[in-house]
């Protein structure tokens, strides 16, 4: 029975693996500082956690000598980067959380999952894997990786699954990298994908992470993010593409004011095709040369409908990459299947 029970996990996680090829560059099960309570200034690497608990991960707090705990509670793990590391797109994955999770890393917020009170939605079940933009990391010097923990009742904490920092194989390279801080708010109105466009009083929002994870519980429909930055040199000599993630469920991309792509239907269209699991397509979008300002300020504005549940550029990775990179994306060689499942094995054993 435990080694049925054994293939069935390895089947899932082979399948997840198909989807996204990661490889554990750093394994991050074992020993990691632990707290009751809650304090937005456990994220920070200066606050001092030695007087913290020691407890093992993954494993439920209250097998690991807290038993009853309900509520609160902050883990803490310093990891050192090489940096050999620094080419490389890496996730960070923890497994399952049990209940709500949000993840920072150098004090800077990197996403989360479910929702805490007042708005509470448990998600115990899902797995956490989390995209890792390189400037918030530290390469060749040490990381702090702080997790917010909540637990409604009965067992609680980090509690099954791969822990550790991934690279991912089968993804382009950005050459410009536009994760992080992008401007944000609800509504629909067909100005705003205009250059000229006043966002200073829209709110600062993390992409990708969910919008429910930043304030935005209850909100379903449409949204608009947008992002002022100034184009990488290196991109004139090729081809750029934008790269988005992943985005739940809508989108249409708008360039310096010009619509280059969208994917799905908004309501009201005509639908010629399933809106149904859009959110699992990866984005890219090809910018025409013509539409680029290589010496001034350029907006990307993204228009999103969410169609119920959570919404919004969930997943990286956020940035800029060129044609050829891209394309290198759809020749490069896949692991076989006994390598894929002698890392399942790994991860889980």
């Amino acid at each position: 029975m435990k080694i049925a029970s054994t293939l069935v996990l390895i089947t899932l996680f082979y399948c997840t693996a198909i989807a996204r090829d990661l490889r554990r560059e750093i394994n991050l099960r074992g020993e990691w500082r632990f707290q009751v309570g809650d304090d937005i200034e456990y994220a920070d690497p200066n606050f001092d956690d030695s007087q913290w608990d020691k407890i093992e991960v993954p494993g439920f707090w209250e097998d690991l000598g807290f038993p009853g705990y309900d509520g609160y509670a902050w883990y803490r793990v310093y990891v050192k980067l090489p940096g050999d590391l620094r080419e490389k797109m890496l996730y960070l994955r923890l497994g399952r959380i049990n209940d709500v999770d949000m993840v920072y890393v150098n004090n800077v917020y990197l996403n989360g999952t479910g929702s805490f009170p007042p708005d509470f939605r448990a998600a115990a079940n899902e797995e956490r894997t989390y995209y890792l933009p390189p400037n918030t990391l530290n390469f060749d010097d040490v990381n702090l990786i702080a997790v917010r923990v909540y637990d409604v009742g009965n067992i609680g904490g980090i509690y099954d699954g791969p822990l550790g920092i991934y690279s991912r194989q089968d993804v382009v390279q950005l050459e410009m990298d536009l994760s992080g801080t992008w401007k944000f708010s609800t509504g629909d109105h067909k100005s705003w994908s205009d250059l000229e466009y006043d966002d200073s009083g829209w709110d600062d929002i993390t992409v990708p992470a969910l919008w429910e994870t930043q304030g935005y519980r209850w909100h379903d429909g449409y949204a608009w993010y947008r992002k002022h930055f100034t184009m990488n040199k290196e991109l004139a000599k090729g081809k750029p593409i934008l790269v988005l993630g992943k985005i739940n469920d809508i989108d249409e991309i708008f360039f310096n004011g010009v619509r280059i792509g969208s994917t799905g239907n908004f309501p009201g269209e005509q639908a010629g095709y399933s809106n149904v699991n859009y959110h699992l397509r990866e984005r890219y979008y090809y910018i025409p040369r013509h539409l680029i300002k290589w010496n001034t300020e350029n907006l990307i504005a993204i228009r999103v409908y969410d169609m119920g549940r959570v919404g919004g550029i969930y997943e990286g990775p956020i940035g800029l990459t060129t044609q050829q990179e891209f394309m290198k994306k759809h020749n490069r060689r896949k692991k076989s299947v006994p390598d894929l499942i002698n890392d399942l094995i790994d991860d889980w054993f």
